[in-house]
């Protein structure tokens, strides 16, 4: 980590709307708001590797943090990508001390991290209303995970990446223009595609109505899209 940071009312707002907060009562998240230390980690920057103790767990504020595991030969494979408003590491709060993949800043990051003890000790303490949010937020990880693994397994490289799309466009109208919120890099990881097969979709779907000018993506026929 880079910087910590004092926690100002701007970044109580923002931490209020991570992920981790949302099933939780007001009172609840102050006591985790106690735990918690914003810092900043510039692009690149290990968080921790596997094999690490775990001290912490974070939630991310602005910025990509890239989960993944290294085999010995130094090739590396994405689990997850975090973006604003995801957690990872919270269900180490139920059980496990050691960290089972590496983390890096995909780019500028802002983070929240919570002192595993402390938290620890809040949730063994109270009625179990504060650990019940925490088991809510971890399964609502879980059932991310599902449906990204689903997802890898039933749908080609082209749907994927129309599916995504689509996701982007509110209301489904066309004609759509919007800039993607990461680099392309990070996103091929994110879809569970490596960077090449990322490119020759968006080469594929340009006949299908979609342009792509660095970040900026211009769709003309959503309905296309929708029909693969």
């Amino acid at each position: 980590m880079n910087t910590t940071l004092s926690m100002n009312d701007r970044m109580k707002a923002q931490f209020i709307e991570t992920g981790l907060t949302a099933a939780m009562t007001l009172p609840s998240a102050n006591r985790l708001m106690e735990c918690a230390t914003f810092t900043t980690a510039a692009p690149r920057q290990k968080l921790f590797h596997e094999g690490d103790r775990a001290r912490q767990f974070f939630s991310v504020v602005t910025g990509y943090v890239r989960l993944f595991r290294q085999n010995s030969d130094g090739r590396e494979a994405d689990i997850r990508i975090c973006g604003p408003g995801d957690t990872f590491g919270a269900e180490l709060v139920f059980a496990g001390n050691i960290w089972t993949y590496d983390a890096e800043a995909a780019d500028k990051a802002m983070l929240v991290s919570f002192d595993l003890e402390k938290v620890r000790e809040i949730a063994a303490g109270d009625d179990g209303s504060f650990a019940r949010a925490i088991a809510a937020s971890v399964s609502a990880e879980l059932q991310d995970a599902r449906d990204c693994i689903a997802g890898d397994r039933l749908n080609t490289a082209l749907q994927r990446v129309a599916h995504y799309l689509i996701e982007q466009c509110p209301g489904g109208a066309s004609p759509q223009t919007f800039r993607l919120a990461c680099r392309k890099s990070l996103l091929a990881g994110k879809l569970g595609l490596a960077p090449e097969a990322l490119s020759r979709a968006f080469a594929t779907l340009k006949t299908l109505g979609v342009h792509v000018q660095g970040r900026t993506i211009e769709i003309t026929d959503i309905e296309a899209l929708k029909a693969l």
